[in-house]
């Protein structure tokens, strides 16, 4: 990029623009919704441009949240030997060559990547170019993508410590994931009406991710007469795919506070009304969980990159901050752990200790702070 034009760009009179890239999953697209709404907060005119990969849930999401994206025909590695494989090379070319036409086009005062696909053509020309680029890891074990372009970027946002076995320490900074504050804000009261629940009754709640997870929905299933016989109240998010069949599951206990619900859209409450989540350990989950406070039991999914949800919940075991039953073991352990921490409040005030400890309220303002000092631009007398 010509100094000339970079010059012109950054003079105080033009808008900051930004270009943030990756995606793929909530765990990518939310955090990176989260700090283009933090920068346009701060700056209002800021020009804000997202990056995907065409096909993946990015592409329908961050317009459904007020912002402009433009797609990228890039695919992961598979974990098999596939054609789709021998493709990945040209694609990658592909992707890095239409990624450095749109910072030609864009000029971006910064870059930032999330994680996913799309986030490392983009990132790839942005530090070719000398363009001040940022890097989001939202998880305790680092994704190939970002450690691949770690030492090329300005600057590494983390939500755990420890992540220098990955990462050049010098670039780190410990922020949290981004996360919506009102997450934590929702009243207890409020939320037992809205769900129709008992205050005298202890209210489990099951979250597999917006997809929902089979292993936590067919151990809910199982568990039901048990859930009855004890007297707790069930929020269980399912994902559309098994609702028709929780929905039949739950045909026997009308009436008894056993809830099956296809997707939760006020998670604020559903968090407000629980007093033990079961949960799924990705990286969002386990922030949203650190924030709210909540005593929850972990259960990692396996179908992941470097079996990094499984990392993320031993960092939260390992400060006695959550409870872990392993993918493989649900079926036998998951409910006995559940019921049997719905039964201590003295251990589940231990848990709610341990984990707000490790929360970070202010991810999003801190994330944006450092953007904001690879923005600084030239003084003119």
């Amino acid at each position: 990029m010509p100094n000339s034009e970079f010059s012109i760009h950054n003079s105080e009179l033009k808008p900051y623009r930004v270009i943030i890239s990756g995606g793929g999953t909530g765990g990518h697209i939310f955090p990176a919704v989260a700090i283009a709404n933090e920068l346009r907060r701060r700056h209002p005119a800021a020009e804000i441009l997202f990056v995907g990969a065409n096909g993946r849930m990015e592409m329908t999401r961050v317009p459904e949240a007020g912002y402009r994206i433009v797609g990228l025909d890039i695919t992961g590695l598979q974990r098999r030997l596939t054609p789709q494989n021998l493709l990945f090379p040209v694609r990658v070319f592909r992707s890095v060559r239409k990624a450095g036409k749109l910072l030609e086009e864009f000029q971006p005062d910064a870059v930032v990547g999330v994680g996913g696909y799309a986030s490392a053509p983009v990132l790839l020309a942005a530090t070719s170019r000398g363009i001040p680029s940022l890097i989001q890891e939202q998880n305790s074990y680092a994704g190939l993508v970002n450690k691949l372009l770690a030492r090329r970027v300005s600057k590494i946002c983390v939500a755990y410590g420890g992540m220098e076995k990955f990462f050049p320490a010098e670039k780190l900074v410990l922020t949290g994931n981004p996360i919506r504050s009102e997450i934590a804000q929702g009243s207890r009261e409020e939320a037992l009406r809205f769900f129709g629940l008992d205050a005298s009754r202890p209210v489990l709640l099951v979250v597999g991710g917006s997809l929902g997870a089979r292993t936590l929905n067919h151990a809910t299933a199982a568990a039901l007469p048990r859930l009855k016989m004890a007297g707790v109240q069930l929020l269980w998010q399912t994902g559309k795919l098994y609702y028709p069949t929780a929905r039949e599951d739950m045909e026997p206990y009308p009436g008894t506070g056993l809830h099956a619900l296809e997707f939760v859209q006020r998670m604020d409450l559903a968090y407000a009304a629980a007093d033990v989540v079961i949960s799924r350990a990705g990286a969002l989950s386990v922030s949203e969980l650190c924030l709210t406070g909540k005593p929850c039991v972990l259960v990692p999914s396996p179908n992941v990159a470097e079996d990094h949800q499984t990392k993320n919940a031993r960092a939260l075991v390992d400060q006695d901050a959550a409870l872990l039953v392993t993918d493989a073991e649900a079926s036998l352990r998951l409910y006995d752990e559940a019921l049997a921490l719905l039964g201590n409040p003295a251990r589940q005030q231990q848990l709610t200790t341990s984990i707000r400890r490790l929360a970070h309220p202010n991810a999003t303002t801190a994330i944006v702070d450092e953007l904001e000092k690879l923005m600084v631009r030239p003084t003119h007398s």
